[in-house]
């Protein structure tokens, strides 16, 4: 690619977006070094360094996704849902244990969460379908086909077990589903049915994802088990008030009643609100706003209904793992394990939110000029 078109591409960002993406990496490194802090008088965790170097090639990754087109890699669909779905199988058989779980596979010593990459790759590949021309939304076959792309990886990430990551594929799909022009009424019938199901979906849980629904309905179940950081997270949030406790003040993080297991990756909007209070994270959460609103306008302006799908399935994506994760922290859902997009410590997820905020400006750069 010659100078003259990458500087013609790269005035076409969504500079808003950028920036907030920028700017929520930034509030990542900080609060993750937050997330490792004890007090003076003992070590910090090295977490916030790892976060820089994934943040820094996150960088590239957005950029690079943003820069080609996105319409190159819908055609590649097939052979990366596909890859997805291998990875999945293997992350089963051949996958790091921890606390129960085999999620990650060990790729040149780091560790890599093949469910993240699969996640993509079925928005992709259901965009892909929904967009052909000759699919038409109205038909049974167009939902069948859809359940088929979603039902198998939502099953191999489910058994891993990653609950959460599995139902992110819901609202995605029925988001895809809207988009795309099936109706109302069908979706709703489908919306009822899986309702009347959903009890019988009790018995497929683990004994550790019926407690962290038990103890979502009634915190007391087990406080100082499986309840223990949902109560020191709503402990945290409450007590950072309308400004917060000031940077590396959070009690219930330098104290550790936060784990450090968890402060810095499924519960860092706790450190957050502690330390900053209600105006910070609105502030934080002012910046989501900015990433999700240029997805919808990428979207709502994209070229063809292929980058309108796909543009609308990775801000569906993003806008899942900012609400449930913020919602489990205060209380309002079961906890998950379900990390916050650019700001949670992690690789994978940094590499998938980078690489999803990336399509989204390429499908933007690529937009109709109206």
């Amino acid at each position: 690619m010659n100078r003259d078109l990458l500087w013609k591409l790269l005035r076409r960002l969504d500079l808003v977006s950028v920036v907030a993406v920028l700017l929520l990496m930034a509030i990542g490194i900080a609060f993750v070094y937050s997330a490792g802090y004890r007090g003076e008088d003992q070590p910090v965790a090295g977490f916030h360094r790892r976060q820089i170097v994934w943040c820094a090639i996150g960088a590239m990754v957005f950029v690079v996704a943003a820069v080609a087109d996105y319409r190159r890699i819908g055609a590649q669909s097939a052979g990366l849902y596909a890859a997805g779905l291998a990875a999945l199988v293997l992350v089963l058989f051949f996958g790091i244990r921890v606390y129960g779980a085999r999620r990650w596979l060990d790729l040149l010593g780091q560790r890599v969460q093949p469910s993240e990459f699969a996640k993509l790759a079925t928005i992709l590949a259901l965009a892909r379908f929904l967009s052909l021309p000759h699919v038409d939304p109205r038909a049974p076959s167009t939902l069948a086909v859809s359940a088929l792309i979603t039902g198998p990886p939502f099953f191999l990430i489910a058994a891993e077990p990653d609950l959460g990551s599995a139902l992110a594929l819901i609202p995605i799909t029925a988001a895809l589903l809207i988009v795309a022009g099936v109706p109302w009424r069908t979706l709703g019938l489908l919306a009822l049915a899986a309702t009347l199901v959903l009890p019988i979906g009790w018995f497929a849980l683990g004994d550790y994802q019926r407690d962290r629904l038990l103890v979502f309905f009634d915190p007391a179940h087990d406080p100082l088990g499986a309840g223990w950081n949902s109560i020191q997270s709503g402990i945290a949030v409450g007590s950072g008030g309308l400004w917060g406790k000031g940077f590396l003040r959070g009690t219930q993080n330098v104290l550790g009643f936060l784990p450090r297991t968890v402060a810095p990756t499924d519960f860092i909007f706790s450190v957050i609100a502690e330390e900053k209070g209600f105006v910070g994270s609105a502030a934080m959460l002012g910046l989501y706003a900015m990433v999700i609103a240029g997805g919808l306008r990428a979207a709502a302006r994209a070229r063809d209904k292929f980058g309108q799908l796909w543009a609308t399935g990775l801000t569906t994506l993003l806008f899942f793992h900012v609400f449930t994760n913020i919602a489990m922290t205060i209380g309002l859902m079961p906890v998950t394990g379900l990390p916050l997009p650019f700001i949670s410590y992690g690789g994978s997820f940094m590499m998938t939110a980078a690489l999803a905020a990336g399509e989204i400006q390429s499908v933007f750069i690529r937009r109709y000029s109206r």
